[in-house]
């Protein structure tokens, strides 16, 4: 008989999981349990249709929210057991007892935590083999073996995978599909991060959101966006009426007609695109519309905001929030921003490999999906690099899906039953000794 390979790309934010050899996963869904306020029991989430939106009907408005992987890390085994056993069983249909499992894990896992993650796969879940892969390794391989064969990439069989997901950021230097550890580098943001600092702008500024995950969330994800001239745009946020680029209007759902927030004028929201100059636009190959309307403010919706608060303005929160990502330090974070981080993995490499690395440095997860991420990067990461390097930076397709991709490409290579620890290894050798396997 067959056996399924299950890849479980099992983020802090969302699960991708599907079947090996499959080029999407056949579910997403959120890495949580919540409590809907109209509920007396927590829920499993509905899985997402698309990589922004929740199919959920639900209304989620100040829904409590329960997750076992906290900072990128397993905290709360029995809920990943209630989580991954409606997984396996209501979503996926698989038998875990028949099947072997790909699971993603985080650069620098404790082994107390490898020990109860494979207390999960083999003794609660029984499944017949497990292979552990962290994500570059994972999103190197996709890169290099089906979207760029003929790239640099693939020749070089190395590349640096920029990392920036729900818990933290990574930049990992990745050869010949192994991740060079010694030189991989953190810094302990992610989109979580992200969606708290905008929750506390927005509550100071406008209405309280900080129990507002989800809907914040969502805010984060249709408004926010990369700065490529923080202290010009500041200035053009402190403009009122239409000179004013960044103000757009966030409607909160009422529970009776929307049990969802949105744009109000989607149109007004994309009209700091027209900021982006010529040159730009055409160096990174973005197709930008300059001609986007102007829309002027007006004065009985600012009336309505202010006496109902069924809506809130943002202006210059939208870019303050990634900017996080590229200055830490700026909100009092000890930590380098991701250009100095990307500088500090690749100096740590051999010195054959460091401008080899510079011109492959691959962005993935979802953090990297805001507007102009990539150019910006390149424009911070530039002067720090030797002129006589390249600098090249290549977003993936979709960040969100890279790394389960890269999981279902090996799981469906012919070495992949070779690499696996099967139970029976593992009732007899112990964890530490078959986690062994995963770094030769």
């Amino acid at each position: 008989m067959q056996q399924n390979i299950v890849v479980l790309d099992n983020g802090g934010g969302l699960i991708k999981a599907g079947l090996g050899g499959d080029r999407d996963p056949s579910t997403i869904i959120p890495n949580c349990l919540y409590r809907p306020l109209s509920s007396k029991k927590w829920i499993h989430p509905s899985p997402i249709t698309t990589t922004t939106a929740t199919a959920d009907p639900i209304d989620l408005t100040s829904a409590p929210v329960r997750r076992p992987i906290d900072r990128g890390y397993l905290i709360n085994p029995d809920l990943q057991r209630d989580i991954w056993a409606h997984l396996f069983s209501s979503l996926l249909h698989v038998s875990p007892s028949q099947s072997s499992l790909l699971l993603t894990e985080p650069l620098f896992t404790l082994p107390s935590i490898q020990r109860t993650t494979d207390e999960l796969v083999f003794e609660d879940f029984n499944f017949s083999a497990l292979y552990v892969a962290d994500s570059p390794s994972l999103t190197h391989l996709y890169e290099a073996s089906r979207r760029r064969p003929t790239s640099l990439i693939s020749r070089a069989q190395c590349s640096l995978v920029v990392d920036c997901g729900f818990s933290f950021t990574h930049a990992a230097p990745v050869f010949q599909n192994f991740t060079i550890n010694y030189a991989a580098k953190r810094i302990d943001l992610g989109g979580k991060a992200l969606t708290n600092y905008l929750k506390e702008l927005v509550s100071y500024r406008s209405i309280n959101v900080m129990d507002e995950t989800f809907l914040m969330d969502d805010v984060k994800e249709k408004l926010c966006f990369v700065s490529m001239d923080v202290s010009r745009d500041l200035r053009i946020a402190k403009k009122s009426g239409k000179e004013n680029l960044f103000k757009c209007t966030y409607v909160l759902p009422d529970g009776i007609e929307h049990t969802k927030g949105f744009v109000k004028d989607p149109d007004e929201a994309q009209r700091y695109m027209s900021l982006i100059d010529v040159d730009q636009s055409q160096k990174f190959g973005v197709d930008m519309d300059l001609d986007l309307p102007q829309v002027t403010e007006k004065l009985e919706d600012r009336k309505k905001t202010d006496l109902n608060k069924n809506e809130f303005d943002l202006t210059n929160e939208r870019f303050l929030v990634p900017e996080m990502i590229f200055h830490p330090a700026d909100l009092g974070m000890n930590q380098a921003g991701l250009a100095e981080c990307i500088v500090r993995a690749v100096s740590s490499c051999h010195p054959h490999l460091q401008p080899l690395l510079y011109e492959s440095i691959v962005l993935t997860g979802g953090s990297t999906l805001f507007p102009r991420f990539a150019q910006r990067l390149e424009r911070e990461l530039r002067p720090l690099v030797p002129d006589n390097y390249q600098v090249k930076i290549i977003p993936q397709e979709d960040p969100i899906l890279g790394v389960w991709r890269g999981g279902s490409l090996l799981a469906s290579s012919p070495d992949f039953e070779g690499m696996c620890v099967t139970k029976a290894e593992y009732e007899e050798l112990g964890s530490a000794r078959c986690r062994r396997r995963f770094f030769h």
